[in-house]
């Protein structure tokens, strides 16, 4: 894990104390909100629907013990004693009072956290796979180059006012984990045939009123090539991009408008006059920021667990989370454990201050100090011994942190929509909970398999409604809640955008389309292994939208 040096530190502590003078101005009054917004925003500070909102950094999702409890001790000191992870791979804090977000900063400051570049026209929070380093699928660990980036990108004065805002996303592994085909850029390190390492490159997704799938313009970019080459690609978008209308800001736009080859033709003009100058990663620079993301001291272990084999024969409840939320690990003998966001009823992606310090507790006994967030809104532990889950399954069943849900149809991804958000137009978080409610019986989620829902509030798509394998997107009617439907969206290696099915439903009437929508894919799968998506894309929409509209 990444540590601050000296300039870290002190860079941290100014912007803290810049931020301080600046909220000090705006409670005299010598700062109206018009001046002060484009302050606020620099440092992750929204002002929603009843209080501020503070978002906070979390660099490609990575967090120590300490650092998870100093969010736990913000969470009960400042807020309403919980915090919401994002899509992002941040943590929001909704119910904060504006006169506390300087001291807010400046205790996270002491655990090397932040809120900068959570919000603006800027290289926000790079994200990566949420397995990286643990995953047995894995290539290249991607965190040391998503730590590159960060420090590369954090204020560069040629990016620090982008015609919109710009997301970048890295996998090392042939399986998408952190959906890099939506995102502004999206890179998947890999090792070719002599063993380097590069990268593929994607530019021009997102998702929002215009949802895109990137365009892929490399397919291996030698290592020592990443910054000049993204460099190249953020000068070209930020002179080109339009600037006009916010809504067509995005480089997605500029792709679209421009042609994927006119626009691969500039960013290597502009890499050429770039490559070859200090903007080349130097090995040594690789190996030193590597060094910070060696692997733990993994003990010599046998590839099977007595103690967890025993555990799953005669615990059906730890055999039921050890089948659904444990992945395979790349070192013998120990597995990769999710923590679900997502028990049965509760706003999908929030934690209480109790929850953090007792995740922060296990991860420090079972997981080398080490967890991670998801753009999937839930907790990773990634590296746990075989024999230590079931006392881990233990301890999180006692902090009401052990529902067996990961991936099924009760995982469910949404955005605090109507409930906090001064952009939405509808609720998501009780569609997700009367969603969850339906489907609770884990028999049942069990037979239907790997299904994501995805549930936003607004266009803009924060719950990543356009990729989920049933998408539902809020609207407002003649001031009523109606949700729109779309099917067969998929945010991995093999990226799709949803297709909007028809008409939309009344927030009455949107969980009993949704269970219409999964008994057509029970009553049609081709056996029990035929997962939903893979249903769709061989069926298509025709059905599903008979089996709904029917009586229209």
């Amino acid at each position: 894990m990444y540590r601050y040096d000296e300039f870290d530190r002190n860079f941290v502590l100014e912007r803290v104390e810049e931020f301080r003078d600046q909220v000090d101005r705006r409670l005299r009054g010598e700062l109206t909100e018009d001046q002060f917004k484009p302050l606020r925003l620099m440092n992750g500070v929204y002002l929603q629907l009843h209080a501020y909102m503070l978002r906070i950094a979390i660099p490609y999702g990575v967090l120590s013990s300490r650092q998870l409890r100093k969010l736990g001790h913000v969470a009960r000191k400042f807020d309403r004693g919980f915090g919401h992870f994002t899509t992002r791979q941040n943590l929001q804090f909704n119910w904060i009072r504006l006169e506390d977000v300087p001291e807010i900063l400046s205790e996270l400051a002491e655990v090397e956290m932040h809120a900068i570049q959570t919000s603006g026209n800027c290289i926000r929070n790079v994200t990566a796979d949420h397995l990286a380093g643990a995953a047995a699928d894995e290539a290249v660990d991607p965190r040391p180059y998503a730590e590159i980036l960060r420090q590369w990108s954090s204020l560069h004065p040629e990016f620090t006012f982008l015609p919109r805002k710009f997301k970048i996303a890295a996998i090392g592994a042939p399986r998408d984990r952190a959906a890099i085909q939506v995102h502004d850029i999206g890179l998947e390190a890999k090792r070719n045939a002599k063993g380097e390492i590069g990268f593929a490159v994607w530019v021009g997704g997102g998702q929002g009123r215009t949802p895109m799938i990137a365009k892929r313009l490399r397919d291996f970019l030698p290592e020592c090539d990443l910054l000049a080459y993204c460099e190249a690609i953020l000068r070209v978008y930020n002179l080109e991009g339009r600037r006009d209308n916010k809504y067509k800001a995005r480089i997605k736009i500029l792709v679209h408008e421009k042609g994927i080859d006119d626009l691969a033709s500039a960013i290597d003009q502009e890499f050429e006059s770039l490559k070859g100058r200090s903007l080349e990663l130097p090995a040594d620079e690789i190996a030193k920021i590597t060094a910070y993301f060696s692997p733990p001291a993994f003990s010599d272990l046998p590839a099977t667990s007595v103690v967890c084999d025993i555990a799953r024969r005669t615990d059906p409840e730890f055999e039921s989370f050890f089948r659904f939320n444990v992945a395979p690990h790349k070192v013998s003998g120990y597995g990769i454990a999710t923590i679900s966001l997502k028990p049965i009823g509760a706003p999908p992606g929030d934690a209480s201050a109790a929850q953090m310090d007792a995740i922060a507790d296990i991860a420090a006994r079972y997981s080398f100090d080490e967890v991670r967030v998801s753009h999937e809104q839930n907790i990773i532990l990634p590296h746990v011994r075989l024999d230590d889950l079931p006392a881990v399954y233990a301890l999180l069943a006692k902090a009401g942190l052990a529902t067996p849900n990961a991936g099924l149809v009760t995982d469910i991804i949404a955005c605090p929509g109507l409930d906090y958000c001064s952009l939405a137009n509808a609720r998501s978080i009780p569609v997700s909970q009367r969603i969850s409610e339906r489907f609770s019986d884990l028999r049942r989620q069990a037979e239907i398999g790997e299904l994501k829902i995805k549930i936003s509030g607004c266009i803009n798509a924060c719950g990543h409604h356009h990729v989920g394998h049933i998408g539902i997107l809020g609207v407002d009617r003649k001031g009523e809640e109606f949700y729109q439907i779309t099917l067969g969206g998929s945010a991995d290696e093999k990226c799709t955008i949803g297709e909007i099915i028809g008409p939309g439903f009344s927030s009455e009437r949107i969980v009993d389309a949704v269970e219409q929508v999964v008994a057509t894919y029970l009553a049609l799968r081709d056996g029990p292994h035929e997962k939903f998506i893979d249903l769709y894309r061989r069926v298509g929409v025709s059905p599903f939208r008979e089996a709904l509209y029917a009586d229209a």
